[in-house]
């Protein structure tokens, strides 16, 4: 979801240097760089402040995602998207997220923004044990689809995402600028757009060759 279906990763910063500093943990643009690698909350947590119980871990998560929700509105879907997603849905192709957000900020926002309806499943980091890099999100993702993760295409922003992806025995198209085009690649990316401006199914099809 984040970076990907959605522009989320500047408020992801301000919300996350915002709650830590309630904590007295003051955190740089570059100590938050693992927002953008696909970490679930929890690993995030542990990160910035050691080992704590899962109790703590849920109400610092809860806390954490009340100063997200004061600046959520502005987020928005990446340029593109919706067009896409109907392009797919008359096309007949299914479509899920596989994240590694909570399963309660991933409702939230995909319902505010009216995604949601778009997508035959949601999977969030509640439905797993292990978060990207491990695979276990896009098996799930296409457990509740009822395809083969060969026969399904991921979209990722993360080396961690595409990493989970490729382990899952998935295609992966990566989504990203310049700057970090080539860590996806050396991640094992098929190939990378921009965003999904002008993206059909028949551009994929010419973009990484397989069946779809």
């Amino acid at each position: 979801m984040d970076g990907v279906i959605i522009d989320s990763h500047p408020v992801h910063r301000r919300a996350w240097q915002r709650f830590l500093l309630t904590l007295g943990k003051h955190v740089s643009e570059e100590d938050l760089d693992c927002i953008l690698e696909g970490w679930r909350r929890e690993d995030i947590l542990r990160h910035f402040l050691g080992d704590l119980t899962d109790v703590q871990i849920a109400e610092y998560g809860n806390r954490k995602d009340e100063f997200f929700q004061q600046v959520g509105f502005q987020v928005r879907s990446v340029p593109g998207l919706r067009k896409f997603l109907r392009h797919l849905e008359c096309r007949g192709i299914r479509r899920a997220v596989a994240t590694s957000a909570s399963e309660r900020r991933t409702r939230s926002t995909l319902d505010r923004l009216q995604l949601t309806q778009h997508f035959a499943a949601i999977i969030t980091a509640n439905d797993v044990v292990k978060g990207k890099p491990d695979p276990a999100v896009y098996h799930r993702a296409a457990d509740c689809m009822e395809i083969d993760p060969k026969d399904a295409l991921a979209i990722e922003d993360s080396v961690a995402g595409v990493k989970a992806a490729k382990s899952a025995g998935m295609k992966c198209l990566g989504l990203a600028d310049n700057a970090r085009e080539k860590m996806l690649r050396q991640a094992g990316v098929d190939n990378i757009i921009p965003n999904f401006v002008g993206l059909t199914l028949e551009r994929l099809e010419l973009l990484i060759p397989t069946r779809m």
